[in-house]
């Protein structure tokens, strides 16, 4: 099949390098990247150049990067072609792949916001699929009710109930760890008798024994 992305790679790419380069590296807070049903939207703590509105800033102008020597690095590796077409090479990218066009808005204060509007067709190919698989969707949002508010463990016995031939890697960006600290549960899992390997590492599976799991978290503290 061919995959089809929500946003098309190149903008998705110019506006994340873009962030980088044109942050505010004295505000802590990191570059935020969030996923909605319809949207990506990406916020950067960013100041605009002094005198500049939003129009300026999405219309031609000159470039004006707040790190230079950022961007200069960045041009001089091959990850951005030429200062100042950022935007519009974003605008491009959506342009050519039936996307809308990006919106951007200035956060009072400090800060950017782009944000990527789904095309209507990814959107109804995404419909078809949730009613074409309903129990799929509904196991899929099961899941993720029932690991809310749980310990790392609970819900990684959770995932395995569900999908015992999970790898450890994709158990690792589920539950947010590092594939070491999957091998540690795992490995815990498996001396108290609540978790067993059944076959090879390759082909095999999981099996997720009931046995109480009280006092495990204790033990390790």
């Amino acid at each position: 099949r061919v995959e089809t992305h929500p946003v098309p790679y190149e903008a998705m790419r110019e506006a994340v390098t873009n962030a980088v380069i044109h942050r505010d590296y004295s505000v802590p807070a990191p570059i935020q990247i969030r996923v909605y049903d319809d949207r990506v939207a990406i916020w950067n703590a960013g100041r605009l150049p002094t005198g500049w509105s939003l129009e300026d800033l999405t219309g031609e102008h000159a470039s004006r990067p707040y790190n230079p020597a950022i961007a200069d690095t960045f041009f001089r590796a091959g990850l951005i072609e030429s200062w100042g077409r950022g935007i519009h090479r974003i605008r491009q990218a959506c342009e050519d792949a039936g996307n809308p066009t990006p919106r951007w808005r200035i956060e009072p204060g400090d800060g950017l916001w782009v944000e990527f509007p789904f095309s209507a067709a990814y959107l109804a190919a995404d419909a078809r699929y949730t009613s074409d698989y309903p129990e799929t969707t509904q196991k899929s949002t099961q899941t993720t009710q029932k690991t809310t508010r749980k310990s790392t463990r609970d819900r990684l016995l959770d995932y395995l109930r569900d999908e015992p031939h999970l790898t450890r890697r994709v158990l690792a960006e589920r539950l947010g760890l590092t594939p070491d600290g999957v091998k540690y549960h795992v490995r815990k899992l498996k001396a108290a008798g609540v978790l067993r390997r059944v076959g090879s590492d390759r082909a095999g599976h999981w099996e997720v024994l009931e046995p109480n799991l009280a006092g495990l978290e204790e033990r390790d503290t």
